[in-house]
């Protein structure tokens, strides 16, 4: 029988692969749009990461979700600095949520007050993608775009307390392997995940729809 961790990976990798090939991101990682299309895709992830991580302390002591609340994995502080270089120290006057983004951050932010089990699916979603594909679009937009490397602009894409992610990650998958959860909820947790990946494709469509390539 496949692990849990197996299982999730297997039944979202349809839905992992379409963001990736989308036609925004195709275009941004390609150095066919520019640099205000990187800051506007690096503000929308703020919003998200800022509906994770402001409930994760709530959430370090349940028995489903809190060991997947480890502090070395959080993006927020990086996306601010990131944005504080992107569009300036006034970077929060201006910022909004696309509609698509708005969505996303609401259903990560009801998973966090009421099912910790969906908390864990986004969560998955999000941070194990971060650390794997993730250094793709930081590589792009350092030679892009001009960014130091590792430096403001990218930080999102720089895990300074993680010092090996491959390790990281396989503890990551233990701890799916070994979630709190019944075979029914288990299956709810994968639905949630290919939910989550569907939001997150939204939001790159929506993207692609505000920073279409000219003809």
């Amino acid at each position: 029988m496949d692990s849990f961790s197996t299982v999730i990976r297997t039944a979202s990798h349809e839905q992992h692969v379409e963001p990736e090939t989308s036609s925004f991101m195709s275009d941004l990682l390609g150095g066919r749009l520019g640099v205000d299309a990187y800051a506007r895709y690096t503000e929308q992830l703020w919003f998200v990461y800022e509906a994770l991580e402001s409930g994760a302390d709530r959430l370090a002591s349940d028995p489903v979700a809190g060991p997947f609340i480890r502090p070395e994995l959080y993006r927020l502080a990086a996306l601010e600095r990131d944005l504080e270089h992107l569009r300036g120290p006034g970077w929060r006057t201006g910022r909004s949520a696309l509609p698509a983004t708005r969505a996303y951050a609401d259903r990560v932010r009801e998973c966090a007050a009421r099912w910790p089990a969906g908390y864990v699916a986004h969560h998955y979603t999000r941070y194990l993608g971060d650390l794997s594909g993730g250094q793709i679009i930081r590589d792009k937009a350092e030679r892009t775009w001009g960014f130091a490397r590792k430096g403001d602009g990218v930080r999102f894409y720089v895990f300074e307390g993680i010092a090996n992610p491959a390790a990281f990650k396989r503890g990551y998958r233990a701890l799916l392997d070994a979630v709190r959860a019944d075979d029914l909820e288990k299956q709810r947790i994968v639905a949630e995940c290919k939910r989550a990946f569907a939001l997150n494709t939204a939001v790159f469509q929506a993207l692609g729809d505000e920073f279409p390539l000219s003809a």
